[in-house]
């Protein structure tokens, strides 16, 4: 693992004696980093009653997004129930949205895998398929040994390899693990590690991020809707938000509210957002989500198995979180 104080010095070195995929990610760094800034909804994925991906559904779903001003999607995340999904199943679903977004739209793909040889090569299919950056989330299984040196390892590797930038991505939530702080600092000086998405929720977290990476260009992503408003506040310059499946136009709305500085407006908005949003991340899940896309004239539809369907009292809990706040 190269030096945290090497990456610098030798840059060029680097960038002449990788292989041809890092090569390929030059244009991803430095001079023409991405830029992140904006509202991504982390795409469900329907299934047909037999479980299988239904990209019939996906592609309808597709057409109605590109409606709503997202900066782009986020596919194979968390809401995208990744771990039900084949190797096979997460690389077509990428290429069969690549197939159907603008090209003015970035594509982020989750390709986060427990070991990190595993990542490495799903990262280097994601972008293969039309990938513009993937989502990488710390590995868990062993998260007892998952401390900051094994984790600086793991992401260095694969953005040393990846032919497209890494966004880091902490979801403790789901993992049982948050990517610590001096890790995120350290990692945040690869040139090809573009931000973090932070799912934890902490403002001062995220605001310390922001502080302690200033001088790398490093860009901190919002994990939900229902803290979007104060990400901002500290620094944020954009959010991946599951109630964006939902209400994507007005969480588009919050952002510029936000970004234009009409705190006022945004912070009304923000109060009404919280309720749903908790409902739909981790209140009740992604079924829940599903159901509420179903609501609003997405294909949400059932989950992959052992996910189970709302009972009949979570779902009438999820719609008075949607009325009570004004949305049904």
């Amino acid at each position: 693992m190269l030096c945290v104080r090497s990456w610098r010095s030798v840059s060029l070195l680097v960038r002449g004696c990788y292989s041809t995929s890092w090569k390929r990610a030059q244009s991803h760094t430095a001079a023409t980093r991405l830029d992140l800034s904006g509202i991504y909804p982390p795409i469900a994925t329907p299934f047909t009653a037999n479980e299988d991906v239904d990209y019939q559904r996906l592609e309808e779903n597709l057409q109605k997004y590109a409606k709503i001003p997202f900066k782009g999607l986020v596919v194979q995340g968390s809401n995208g129930e990744y771990p039900y999904l084949t190797e096979e199943e997460r690389v077509e679903v990428v290429r069969t949205v690549r197939r159907s977004l603008p090209a003015d739209k970035l594509l982020m793909a989750g390709s986060g895998c427990e070991s990190t040889r595993a990542t490495v090569q799903l990262t280097e299919k994601m972008a293969a398929v039309g990938a513009d950056a993937v989502l990488v989330v710390t590995p868990c299984f062993y998260k007892g040994k998952m401390d900051s040196r094994a984790l600086i390892q793991h992401f260095t590797k694969v953005a040393d390899s990846s032919p497209v930038p890494v966004v880091l991505y902490s979801v403790p939530a789901n993992t049982g693990l948050e990517l610590p702080l001096d890790a995120v600092v350290q990692l945040s000086q690869h040139p090809n590690i573009l931000g973090l998405k932070d799912s934890g929720g902490d403002i001062t977290r995220i605001g310390l991020i922001v502080h302690k990476t200033k001088s790398q260009d490093f860009q901190v992503l919002a994990g939900s809707a229902g803290f979007l408003m104060a990400a901002y506040c500290v620094g944020a310059v954009g959010g991946v938000c599951a109630l964006a499946n939902v209400l994507g136009g007005e969480v588009c709305e919050l952002e510029r509210l936000c970004v234009s500085g009409r705190w006022e407006e945004a912070r009304v908005l923000q109060q009404r957002l919280i309720e749903p949003n908790a409902a739909v991340t981790r209140k009740l899940g992604v079924p829940a989500l599903k159901q509420a896309m179903e609501w609003f004239g997405f294909h949400g539809g059932a989950c992959r198995s052992p996910l189970q369907p709302l009972k009949e009292a979570e779902t009438q809990q999820l719609r008075r979180d949607f009325t009570s706040n004004g949305w049904l």
